[in-house]
């Protein structure tokens, strides 16, 4: 059975399990969020490993074919475009489109809690090296120190030929791991799914939110159904867009009900391998950057959902010169995101809102309730970023295996 037919499945049983059996009360949606936390935690076990190993065969390989400045400028290069691109589509849809207005409630302030670059740089070159393999949310040092081990093992140097086969027979084991793991995720897909429903069953019933969801719905099949295949055919030669789409339909589905970059990856990265045939050097050199960096489509959600909040709480309109500060704003805050592989969606708008100030410090408060759930469609828009701008990179440095579906 193919494997987005079996995601599939779980999504239809998760949605019956929701609205059947009793997990509207404290202890049943208590339950639910412990299950789906375990499955998340599961999800994730084998991805450090696995980026660790698999980018130091991926630098040493991509060097000896004298290919790695070449893959790094073009997946450096997509990540920049995507981003630009995903920033302009946010501006012009919600200048486009006027969205009802939100009724105002009441919510308590929420403690902003900003994004401090020089921690993050502090993560990235800890005292140890080791420590990087420590950290499982924030993936960036784990895979830095192994661009570190691959640089140094393409010196010529007989006495490193045992650590490249120790590295490439770990890397392909992690990869069998991650492709079981992969395969289990579909049946637990089913509890992230239950717990997505109860959550935002009432939210969704209101009404209240659903022109926003429409909108940002409408926005991905533009994005992923016509702006990102057309851009694959004008820089790939002999490129199949709408296989990349095919192929990456669970990953859509666990990127939408998860809303968690780091569990999406893993399925990312096999699918990349045996359903498009990217190579197993770009696919684990590609995909991590994609996945840490490649995050525009935060910016787009947080610029549609701060125009939102904005019309909701006044009568004026945004200027032109404002709204092109929100934008870039929102653009250089959606890659310093890589550290919150969930819910960093969220906490983007917090700091947009009170960095932009004029009374819109705690604003964001409004879309609250539906916080996860533009978490789900940023990292929607990222999954497409990372499985499209992957193929590009391959298919531009001749790193793809022609399969068939």
């Amino acid at each position: 059975m193919k494997i987005w037919i079996k995601y599939l499945i779980g999504v239809a049983l998760g949605l019956a399990c929701a609205l059947i059996l009793p997990f509207n009360t404290l202890q049943g949606t208590a339950l639910l969020s412990f299950v789906a936390e375990i499955v998340i935690r599961i999800g994730r076990y084998a991805l450090a490993p696995l980026l660790f190993f698999g980018g130091i065969m991926a630098v040493y390989r991509l060097h000896d074919e004298g290919i790695l400045v070449k893959t790094s400028l073009w997946t450096l290069g997509v990540i920049i475009v995507s981003s630009l691109l995903l920033t302009a589509l946010g501006f012009v849809s919600i200048l486009a489109v006027h969205l009802p207005l939100i009724p105002i409630t009441t919510e308590k302030v929420t403690e902003v809690s900003p994004i401090d670059i020089t921690s993050l740089f502090r993560q990235i070159f800890p005292y140890s090296p080791f420590q990087a393999l420590n950290e499982g949310s924030f993936l960036l040092p784990c895979f830095v120190f192994a661009l570190i081990i691959g640089a140094g093992c393409c010196m010529e140097h007989s006495n490193l030929k045992p650590v490249l086969s120790l590295a490439d027979a770990l890397s392909e084991l992690f990869f069998n791991i991650m492709t079981v793991i992969t395969e289990l995720l579909s049946v637990g897909i089913i509890a992230i799914m239950a717990y997505w429903t109860v959550q935002f069953r009432e939210v969704i019933r209101t009404g209240v939110f659903n022109p926003l969801m429409i909108m940002l719905l409408v926005d991905f099949i533009i994005l992923a159904g016509i702006i990102y295949p057309l851009i694959t055919m004008a820089v790939c030669k002999n490129a199949k867009p709408y296989k990349v789409l095919y192929a990456s339909i669970a990953s859509f589905i666990t990127a939408f009900f998860s809303a968690d970059t780091n569990l999406t990856m893993p399925l990312n990265m096999r699918l990349g391998k045996e359903k498009l045939g990217i190579r197993q050097r770009t696919n684990g050199f590609s995909y991590p950057i994609f996945s840490i960096f490649a995050r525009g489509g935060t910016s787009l959600v947080i610029i549609i959902s701060f125009v939102v909040i904005w019309r909701s709480y006044s009568k004026l309109n945004i200027e032109f010169f404002d709204m092109m500060s929100i934008s870039l704003t929102a653009f250089f805050l959606s890659f310093v995101l890589g550290n919150m592989p969930s819910g960093g969606t969220f906490i983007a708008l917090m700091i947009l809102c009170t960095m932009y100030g004029r009374g819109m410090e705690t604003c964001y408060l409004l879309l609250k309730p539906v916080a996860a759930i533009i978490g789900s469609f940023a990292c929607l828009f990222d999954t497409a970023t990372s499985m499209f701008g992957t193929y590009i990179v391959a298919m531009n440095t001749k790193t793809i295996e022609r399969h068939r579906i």
